[in-house]
C-alpha cells in the first residue's frame, strides 16, 4: 500500500490507530508535542516518521504538512486526534467554568483541528489531490451527562468540531475531499485516568456503556477510524459516527 496517513497525537486513540494503520500497510506520519512518545511510537511501525510541534500554532500545522510531504511525498488521510481536557484550567459546569478554562479548552481541541484541516485542504486543493479527513469529537457534544461529566467548555469544543466538519464536507465534496467525525464514548486512555480511578464512575460506565461493559478500548475506536479514512468508506462524508458502547441510547 502506498497510502500515507497523518495522525495528530501519540498516545491513547492516536497510538492505537497508528499501530493498526501500520499493520494494515499504511505509511504513518505522527505529529505530537512529546518527542519521546512520537519517536517510540514511530519505531514500532514499519514505515513511519514524526514531527514535533504545538498544533495550537499555525506554523506547527503548516510545518507538519510540509514535513510529511518531504518525507513521504503525499498525504492521503488526516486523523485529528490531539486534544485535551480543560478541567485543570477551570472547565466545568457553566456557572463554575472560568474564562481561562473556556479559552484553553477550545484552544486545545477546536483550534488544532481547524489549523490542521486548513493546512491539508490547502495542499490538496493546490496539488489537485483528494483525501479523507477524520476529526475527533465526543459523545458529550450531543449526549450530555451532568452528574460526572459536566465540562461545558469541552462539550462546546467538540460540538464546534462537528459543525465545522459538516460545513467542510459540503464545501469540498466536489473536490473529492471527504470529511467525517468520530464521536467516542468513554475510552480507556491517559486522558480518562481520573475517571478510571473512580469506583463510582466505573459503576456508572458499566451501565452507561452496556455493549462494552465499561470503558471502551482505544483499539475499538481505531478500528472505526481506519474504516472511515480508507477507500472502503469512499461514499461517506459529512457524517458523525458514534462509537460509544451504547452511551447515547442508554438512560
Amino acid at each position: 500500500m502506498d497510502r500515507v496517513l497523518l495522525i495528530t497525537g501519540s498516545s491513547g486513540i492516536a497510538e492505537a490507530t497508528a499501530l493498526l494503520a501500520g499493520r494494515e500497510g499504511y505509511r504513518v506520519f505522527i505529529v505530537g508535542v512529546d518527542e519521546n512518545q512520537c519517536r517510540d511510537l514511530s519505531s514500532r511501525i514499519t514505515e513511519a516518521h514524526f514531527y514535533v510541534g504545538d498544533l495550537r500554532q499555525p506554523s506547527a500545522a503548516d510545518g507538519a504538512i510540509s514535513a510529511c510531504l518531504k518525507h513521504f511525498g503525499r498525504i492521503d488521510g488526516l486523523f485529528n486526534v490531539a486534544g485535551a481536557s480543560g478541567r485543570a484550567f477551570g472547565d466545568g459546569a457553566l456557572h463554575e467554568c472560568t474564562v481561562e478554562g473556556w479559552e484553553r479548552t477550545l484552544e486545545a481541541n477546536a483550534k488544532p483541528t481547524f489549523l490542521m484541516c486548513r493546512a491539508v485542504v490547502r495542499h490538496w486543493l493546490e496539488s489537485g489531490c483528494s483525501g479523507s479527513i477524520l476529526n475527533m469529537s465526543s459523545v458529550l457534544a450531543f449526549s450530555p451527562e451532568p452528574q460526572y461529566f459536566a465540562t461545558h467548555a469541552y462539550a462546546a469544543s467538540k460540538g464546534a468540531i462537528i459543525s465545522m466538519s459538516r460545513a467542510m464536507a459540503a464545501c469540498y465534496a466536489p473536490c473529492g475531499i471527504r470529511v467525517n467525525v468520530i464521536a467516542p464514548g468513554l475510552v480507556k486512555t491517559p486522558m480518562s485516568a481520573r475517571a478510571q480511578g473512580d469506583p463510582k464512575i466505573q459503576e456508572f460506565i458499566r451501565h452507561k456503556q452496556p455493549l462494552s461493559g465499561g470503558f471502551l478500548e482505544a483499539e475499538d475506536i481505531a478500528e472505526a477510524a481506519i474504516f472511515l479514512l480508507s477507500d472502503r468508506s469512499r461514499h461517506i462524508t459529512g457524517q458523525v459516527v458514534t462509537v460509544d458502547g451504547g452511551w447515547s441510547v442508554t438512560g
